[in-house]
């Protein structure tokens, strides 16, 4: 019989978070498919409505959320897939932290886009010195 291997330790911290971000991820994206699929079709989209739900606290809150959380669930995996393929040595530190580095640049440039794209900014700072 075939022995399992897995680089995840089972009951580890990195196992049950890869599993975590997975269940949060279907639900998000099937929320994401309702509404910009059955609520409003895509040809309808707008970058103003874009906007607009970019602009609501929670719109925005879960997004960056998704954001971080598609960003790990993906970099770990595609980690630990290759570790599982037998990486290791200088190999498997060079990706790690190539996948780390990507990792921050992609979230902090989302977070950022996000930034840019919701009207967030300007309301706080209206309603500080508003």
């Amino acid at each position: 019989m075939a022995e399992r291997y897995s680089s995840f330790n089972p009951g580890g911290t990195l196992w049950l978070l890869q599993r975590i971000t997975a269940a949060f991820l279907v639900v998000v994206l099937a929320f994401h498919f309702f509404l910009l699929h059955f609520v409003h079709h895509a040809d309808e989209v707008t970058f103003g409505m874009s906007q607009a739900r970019m602009s609501s606290i929670a719109y925005f809150s879960l997004m960056i959320t998704f954001l971080v959380t598609a960003t790990f669930h993906g970099s770990n995996g595609i980690y630990n897939a290759l570790v599982n393929q037998g990486l290791s040595g200088t190999k498997k530190t060079v990706v790690k932290w190539t996948l780390v580095v990507a990792s921050v640049v992609l979230v902090v440039n989302g977070v950022l886009t996000a930034i840019a794209w919701s009207d967030l900014i300007n309301i706080g700072v209206q309603g500080i010195f508003g």
